[in-house]
């Protein structure tokens, strides 16, 4: 599980008063990509000419650019605080190369980020995590075990959908998708950054166990991946 905490809480611990300049990364991107992305821009925002790339960026569409060649160009694009880069990269993303789709959504979120702390003169946070979100809120996925380590029933699933529907629809959040694999209730939610989800998720399956104390208290939270049922029991062993 997570640590018991409010996002948004911490945020503000670190950053100050940040209403106003939070963005979520909307698209679930894997994690090593969004590192070899970033690590990739910081070695390359160190040898910057905003002229020559602005001159050069029509090559970013040529045919036969090597993909080390674009994955640089679309880079260096996304560091210049540029209106005609933002729409080059704007225009790329509505057909990108094979494999560089996620490259290209990662470049074009960092130019925007750019673009508007420049016109706001304050600068943007963007949060990024592996599965994503939607406005201000983020996306989870979350594991529960039946208690006696047996299918759930049809009562039980039904109990199951209903409470986690309320209650995460009574936080503002969404229920995404809810899936039942003998054992295993795997959720995807999204949920808003000012709501501490250990609690939420812990209240929740208190109010089902209610109606007949069949789940585990403990259970696996978290925004990186979707997790398999066989990932699943590896972790809960």
């Amino acid at each position: 599980m997570i640590e018991n905490e409010n996002i948004y809480d911490k945020i503000q611990e670190l950053f100050g008063d940040v209403s106003g300049q939070l963005s979520i990364l909307e698209d679930q991107i894997d994690l090593n990509v969004q590192t070899e992305y970033y690590n990739y821009s910081k070695k390359v925002n160190d040898s910057l000419n905003p002229e020559e790339i602005i001159k050069n960026k029509d090559e970013l569409f040529q045919a036969d650019l090597p993909v080390e060649d674009r994955k640089n160009m679309l880079v260096r694009l996304a560091a210049v605080d540029d209106i005609e880069a933002y729409r080059t990269l704007e225009k790329y993303i509505k057909e990108p190369n094979p494999g560089l789709r996620d490259w290209a959504y990662l470049a074009l979120q960092e130019s925007r980020m750019l673009i508007e702390s420049k016109i706001l003169d304050e600068n943007q946070i963007l949060i990024s995590t592996g599965l994503g979100g939607k406005g201000l809120k983020l996306r989870y996925f979350v594991a529960i075990i039946s208690s006696n380590k047996m299918a759930f029933t049809p009562l039980q699933q039904k109990i199951v959908r209903e409470e986690f529907k309320y209650y995460i629809g009574r936080s503002e959040g969404e229920l995404e998708e809810i899936v039942f694999d003998n054992e295993i209730c795997s959720l995807i939610s999204i949920i808003p950054l000012k709501i501490p989800v250990q609690t939420l998720f812990t209240r929740i399956i208190t109010e089902c166990n209610l109606l007949g104390n069949f789940i585990q208290n403990d259970f696996v939270i978290t925004n990186v991946k979707i997790l398999t049922s066989d990932e699943i029991r590896i972790y809960i062993k």
